[in-house]
């Protein structure tokens, strides 16, 4: 059993009674007794602050290294590894860099199911160390058809991290304070790849060292330190929402009291009723699989991350070989436009947080990104190719956040918000794989169609969004006259 408390002052411990999470899900009492326990507005504010100091850092940092030693190519690329494994030969590199997302997208949804089984204590931090070992593997590649292997493999253990986290962090938050901490995840994560290049460049510096070429000790640095990241995890990371006051393993501490686990279950069922984690069945998930809307977010995700992985592979390569600047400047000058992208990303999910909405700033982000990538593609002055550059990363990026809060918004149920997380960011894997295709080395430098291309994804994205406008809102509108229950669950509405 689950300890709830009520309104009892400045004693958080106080006035306990014995309730489980399945007690307050789905009726009028247990509503009422959600609302009790969240009386105290102090206790509310306490428990969220002490998720945000802990769930989040330990998972971005972790990510920050996903995103690291998955766009680290084009920085391995140009600091020898094309020479010394003669990746400019036919459609080597774009090869290598589409092979990493085929395990990926085929591995994420069993990964989503298996991480609410194992846990994600155990689950996460496994995963982490795994792909660690294979990065410092690459580090001693003798062919490119051996980096190609280890791509495989590093797309395998990938799988279940960025849609474990986005599944983990669903289930702590509120659908309104939701975006606020995917952008702080996604953002913290994006800062730290966005220094990639700056660490690629120092790491490259250690040429001689051992008898290694300087793209070797890119690898193998950021492997390990990929490896020791994943063991801290299994310290820092916590369990779902449901488990907190379970012992840890190691540790012998539960992360929650009970009364702390109370009110974040509470919190969740006053939300959106799905505090309580349902059986898993096929037939259930197969019923979730029927949603369109699922398949929809994975599209809208596949849009916009064939724009930002476009950025993540080749941003570099451009700047150094179609804008003219040094080996050192390119890739130092990837570093400033994600800096802008964090500052761009924050506003953007405090707007629509405060003021309820998702669809609208979707679509601001897209008519920026098409300005942006307008910009980089078809002006003649490297230094205003450079100021869409800042534009088209920014905006794009936070578009990462702002479609995770727009799915997040619209999806009622654990197992179908595992589900749909697995297809969103399965989606998102196919954007990567369009990114590498559509950058073909016969277009190098300029990428023309890859650019028109870019444009393209965003354009449909507002078609997709504002038909959106319309289907959510008469589904609304029959909902409040009594005709519809939208997601099965009464009083729910579709954000905009």
């Amino acid at each position: 059993m689950t300890k709830h408390i009520e309104n009892s002052g400045s004693d958080p411990e106080a006035n306990v009674h014995d309730v489980s999470p399945a007690s307050i899900k789905g009726s009028t009492s247990g509503l009422d007794e959600a609302n009790d326990i969240l009386a105290d507005k102090q206790a509310v504010r306490r428990l969220v602050r002490k998720l945000d100091w802990r769930i989040l850092p330990c998972l971005a940092m972790c990510y920050a290294f996903a995103l690291i030693d998955r766009v680290n190519l084009p920085n391995a690329r140009i600091a020898g590894m094309d020479e010394d494994l003669e990746l400019s030969v036919g459609d080597r590199y774009s090869l290598i860099s589409m092979m990493f997302f085929v395990p990926y997208i085929i591995f994420q949804f069993p990964s989503n199911i298996m991480i609410r089984k194992v846990g994600a204590m155990w689950w996460l931090p496994s995963i982490v160390v795994c792909w660690g070992v294979v990065m410092i593997g690459m580090g001693f590649a003798k062919k490119w058809t051996d980096i190609l292997a280890m791509r495989v493999l590093l797309g395998i253990f990938e799988a279940g991290f960025y849609p474990g986290c986005v599944f983990l962090l669903s289930c702590w938050y509120m659908r309104f304070e939701v975006q606020k901490r995917f952008s702080a995840f996604y953002l913290m994560a994006l800062l730290a790849s966005g220094f990639s290049s700056i660490l690629a460049y120092g790491l490259m510096q250690m040429k001689g060292l051992a008898n290694l070429n300087g793209w070797r000790w890119i690898f193998i640095i950021e492997g390990v330190l990929t490896c020791v990241l994943g063991l801290i995890l299994y310290i820092a990371i916590v369990d779902f929402p449901d488990k907190a006051t379970i012992p840890h393993a190691i540790t012998r501490k539960p992360f929650l009291s009970e009364s702390e686990a109370a009110i974040a279950l509470a919190r969740i069922q006053k939300d959106r009723g799905d505090a309580a984690a349902e059986k898993l069945t096929a037939s259930g998930v197969i019923n979730h699989l029927k949603d369109w809307k699922g398949w929809e977010f994975g599209w809208l995700y596949l849009l916009n991350n064939t724009v930002t992985y476009s950025f993540g592979f080749f941003l570099p390569i451009i700047l150094r070989n179609e804008m003219g600047f040094s080996l050192a400047m390119s890739q130092v000058l990837t570093f400033p436009p994600y800096v802008f992208a964090a500052v761009w990303m924050s506003i953007i999910a405090y707007l629509g947080d405060r003021y309820q909405t998702r669809g609208p700033l979707i679509i601001f982000n897209c008519v920026i990104t098409i300005v942006g990538v307008a910009m980089m593609g078809f002006l003649t002055q490297s230094r205003d190719r450079y100021a869409g550059v800042f534009l088209g990363v920014a905006a794009a990026n936070t578009n990462v956040p702002s479609i995770l809060s727009y799915m997040h918004n619209n999806v009622v149920g654990q197992t179908k918000r595992a589900v749909v997380s697995a297809l969103l960011i399965g989606g998102g894997a196919i954007g990567g794989i369009a990114a590498t295709l559509i950058f073909r080395q016969q277009d190098a430098p300029g990428y023309r169609p890859a650019m028109i291309t870019v444009l393209c994804t965003q354009a449909v994205t507002v078609l997709h969004i504002v038909k959106n406008f319309w289907v959510f809102w008469r589904n609304n509108r029959k909902a409040e006259k009594g005709e519809i229950v939208i997601e099965g669950q009464e009083g729910f509405r579709y954000t905009f």
